[in-house]
């Protein structure tokens, strides 16, 4: 049986994910962000991006076959965690992190509870930070098109085993962050026009 472990990959290439690395791009700063974490990495393929860019980044991911696509390429800067857990990977606990980022994430588990509070922690290990996090986007005009275009069964698709289990809006993803102390600061669509974004982002800062 599928589990939201187990994912589809390309072998570490960006691909249906390549949309957001534009947009982490323009919340980003190097001289601000030194060391980031990225949560829930996948195979590594949007931290490699970010590394060609300059970034310090460290990526960490619950799917065994993900994990070891990724490090194939950087196997210093990538571990297996279970998102469930809310601790560090050994290889990763002896450094601090001023940055999270976690892209297509939340909307898979769960106990979004446990990771924003998992995340906060790591951040606070630093004195604080910044936490970034995408979402599909879910928004009125948005969600009136799908309804115009019958496409609610694409959308919310109940077959995809290992899918999407919770759909998120900018009020309530804030409003997950927040709960643990962040205040967001930034709030950016991604992918497709405006308000027809294909995903969200929020940064929140500790």
């Amino acid at each position: 049986m599928a589990t939201y472990k187990e994912y589809g990959f390309s072998g570490g290439e960006i691909c249906s994910h390549g949309y957001l690395i534009p947009s982490l791009l323009k919340l980003l700063n190097s001289g601000k962000n030194k060391t980031i974490l990225d949560v829930g990495c996948g195979d590594g393929a949007i931290a490699r991006a970010l590394m060609a860019k300059g970034f310090e980044i460290y990526g960490s991911d619950a799917s065994p076959q993900g994990i070891a696509i990724a490090q194939k390429h950087h196997p210093e800067r990538f571990f297996l965690q279970d998102l469930t857990k809310d601790t560090l990977p050994e290889g990763l606990q002896h450094l601090t992190f001023d940055t999270i980022i976690s892209t297509e994430v939340v909307e898979h588990l769960y106990d979004p509870r446990g990771y924003i509070k998992f995340c906060k922690d790591v951040l606070a290990k630093n004195g604080g930070g910044e936490l970034i996090i995408s979402t599909p986007y879910n928004g009125y005009l948005k969600n009136l098109m799908l309804s115009v275009l019958d496409k609610w069964d694409l959308h919310l698709n109940p077959l995809w085993d290992g899918g999407h289990i919770k759909f998120w809006s900018c009020k309530t993803l804030s409003a997950l962050v927040e709960e643990q102390g962040f205040k967001v600061v930034q709030f950016e669509g991604s992918g497709r026009l405006p308000y027809l974004w294909k995903s969200m982002f929020i940064k929140a800062r500790l």
